[in-house]
């Protein structure tokens, strides 16, 4: 085994993380409390029952440390038997990981009509949860460090399998939305800015899985793929709660007008902000009103679209419906020509 640097440095870095990360998932909460309180009552339960495990997940890294640096310092049981904590952390994991990956498989058979696609992440999904728990019992049975790669096979299909699901719903949402550009440059920039979301958020998961696994089959008896592996299920709550709060984020807490697609809108809240600014435009301008929302309703026809307007400032966004990026402008003429106003006077 390796000396007391290499066996604790990469753990104890690894909760560093993992509790930075509390820091901010506790802030995403706080905003989407905050700021979608419309939202359908088991989204908001999904979110507290995340909020609950990454919870107690923090803890357990905080005491699993806490024994082998203080409780057991200076004895040979420390750097032989991993702590009695260790082996919470991959259960926990996959209680955060597959729920998540669960909701936006669902999100994908919305948004794409793909139940093949959704049914392989679905699929991914359910073999890393398996893997984790089969993890969580060799650590518990097998809990020497010089005996951890004795359940390759638990580790490997854990996260591996949890990898390639996130690459499935990166791509999957990136395919899509590239095939909605419309060549309307207002559209498309919107799709670009929901693109390279889907990726940062997705990415990051995968890239954060891959590296994990391969560390610990590459570079066998250390604890370096610790530095991810403490650190995983923040990132997928995270990511998350980001797209989440991207409907609106900061933006609706500063006045502004953004939305995700992914999600819908929150027509509660960014609605009726519009229709104030639409009749502000209207007294300053009135040939022309652009009223900067973007619709995300199922496919509609433009008629159908701008006669919504209304009728959605009263109702709550629908995460269930599909998508479709609507420009919505409203053109005001005027009843009489220039030329003709100037011979009247």
């Amino acid at each position: 085994m390796p000396g007391v640097g290499l066996l604790f440095g990469p753990m104890l870095i690894g909760v560093y993380l993992n509790t930075i990360l509390y820091g901010v998932l506790v802030v995403q909460t706080f905003i989407y409390y905050q700021t979608y309180k419309n939202d359908k009552p088991w989204i908001r339960y999904l979110i507290l029952y995340l909020f609950i495990l990454e919870t107690l997940n923090t803890g357990f890294d905080i005491g699993m440390m806490y024994e082998p640096l203080i409780v057991r310092y200076a004895t040979p049981r420390a750097t032989i038997v991993a702590p009695i904590m260790l082996s919470a952390d991959p259960i926990a994991t996959v209680m955060i990981s597959t729920p998540v990956q669960l909701f936006i498989a669902w999100r994908i058979n919305i948004i794409t009509k793909s139940r093949l696609t959704a049914g392989i992440v679905s699929f991914f999904s359910i073999c890393a949860f398996i893997g984790g728990i089969a993890t969580t019992i060799s650590v518990t049975l097998i809990p020497e460090y010089a005996r951890l790669h004795e359940f390759d096979g638990a580790v490997i299909t854990w996260l591996a399998s949890s990898a390639a699901a996130d690459i499935v719903i990166t791509s999957s949402l990136v395919i899509s939305l590239y095939r909605r550009k419309t060549g309307v440059r207002a559209t498309d920039d919107v799709i670009n800015r929901i693109i390279r979301l889907s990726v940062q958020t997705g990415m990051i998961t995968a890239i954060s899985a891959a590296a994990d696994v391969i560390i610990f089959v590459v570079v066998p008896n250390t604890t370096l793929n610790f530095v991810w592996d403490f650190a995983l299920s923040k990132l997928y709550t995270n990511s998350l709660l980001s797209t989440l709060n991207a409907r609106a984020g900061w933006n609706n807490l500063t006045g502004s007008d953004q939305h995700n697609v992914l999600f819908g809108d929150d027509h509660n809240n960014t609605m009726i902000r519009t229709m104030k600014s639409s009749e502000r435009s209207k007294s300053s301008n009135p040939q022309k009103i652009v009223t900067g929302v973007y619709e995300l309703e199922p496919h509609r026809s433009s008629a159908q679209s701008s006669s919504a307007l209304d009728s959605s400032a009263k109702n709550d966004g629908d995460l269930e419906h599909g998508v479709n990026i609507t420009r919505i402008v409203h053109q005001f003429e005027d009843p009489l020509p220039t030329n003709k106003k100037d011979d009247a006077d």
